[in-house]
């Protein structure tokens, strides 16, 4: 996923106009100034007091600045950084939403970004140019902690137990009509009625070695072959769940609108997408410095499941809620922090 692996906006169903022109335009802002250096980034939306996570001395006014990508989920994980960060006695600055993986990176890398979450499929493969995912969870992380330290000075830590991977899935009326329920299913449907299997894709999943081109290969279908259509990522849950345009499209599996849309994962049976395990990610000096936000950010990655991070994205991408308000409403719900 482009960060997980996806890229694209936070939602694309119907929300609150004025937020979508807001995100729309800080989008955009991004975009622009991104050759140039991205802003120092903006206040919190919220405040909040300590909970659990308790003052932490050294921390006491550090300024510190939190990014994420432009998706739901990543937006998410960032307000929980500054939330926690914000308990502890940072001086948080937001910057999150940047557009894609890649701006989001070299954003830290430059040092814009002092802290984010990213996710170790994306590291190990997008960043640091690995072909193959290694399965365990654990020594993924591992790999992925030792050789970004190695070849770009970043530190990994306190990795959460959510996996936010890639998948295919289709309505129910497509896995019956067509019987493909894995992805060598979905390969054979390919090799012998393309027609039948249109698929609705993202921009950077249709390009990604641990994406669309990767798949085909592993799983033995030219690329070439299958009917792709181009959408946006919230345009592709809708479309897959009516069946006229996608019979099967792109998903993210800790995405709320899956279980909401009524939607079917294909079975990934030879194993080929990687683990999207999120971790906290930051530049060697800046973690040296202020080794307490490891020390923070732990026990609330640690809280960071499948379902806890799924029914987050539910809340936004399908109630509508706003992503800084859902962070919120769950951090006081663990008890990390007080409003």
């Amino acid at each position: 996923m482009s960060g997980s692996p996806r890229s694209t906006s936070v939602s694309t169903l119907p929300r609150r106009a004025k937020t979508a022109a807001l995100l729309a335009m800080s989008g955009l802002m991004i975009a622009v100034t991104a050759a140039c250096g991205l802003a120092s980034g903006s206040t919190p939306p919220f405040t909040v007091q300590p909970g659990s996570i308790k003052p932490v001395d050294a921390l006491k006014g550090v300024k510190v600045t939190v990014g994420s990508k432009e998706f739901t989920e990543q937006v998410i994980l960032g307000y929980i950084i500054e939330y926690s960060l914000m308990a502890a006695g940072a001086n948080v600055r937001d910057l999150t939403s940047i557009v894609g993986s890649r701006s989001t990176r070299d954003s830290q890398i430059e040092g814009q970004v002092d802290v984010t979450y990213e996710y170790t499929g994306t590291g190990w493969i997008n960043y640091l140019g690995n072909e193959k995912p290694i399965p365990d969870e654990r020594k993924q992380f591992e790999a992925v902690r030792d050789e970004d330290l190695k070849k770009n000075g970043l530190v990994w830590t306190a990795p959460a137990p959510m996996n936010n991977t890639y998948a295919l899935a289709a309505n129910k009326a497509t896995v019956e009509k067509t019987g493909v329920k894995t992805l060598s299913d979905y390969a054979a449907l390919v090799n012998r009625d393309p027609g039948a299997a249109r698929t609705c894709l993202e921009t950077e999943f249709r390009s990604r070695q641990d994406g669309f081109p990767g798949m085909a290969r592993v799983y033995g279908f030219p690329v070439t072959k299958a009917q792709v259509s181009i959408l946006q990522t919230g345009i592709i849950y809708s479309a897959t769940a009516n069946g006229g345009q996608c019979a099967f499209g792109e998903v993210f599996t800790t995405d709320g609108r899956i279980q909401a849309l009524d939607l079917q994962i294909l079975t990934d049976d030879k194993k080929f997408f990687p683990n999207y395990n999120a971790a906290i990610v930051m530049r060697k000096q800046f973690a040296l410095d202020h080794p307490d936000i490891a020390k923070v950010m732990a026990p609330v990655s640690d809280k960071l499941t499948n379902a806890a991070i799924t029914a987050m994205n539910r809340e936004v991408d399908v109630d509508g809620q706003e992503p800084a308000t859902v962070a919120r409403n769950w951090m006081i719900s663990q008890g990390f922090v007080k409003a």
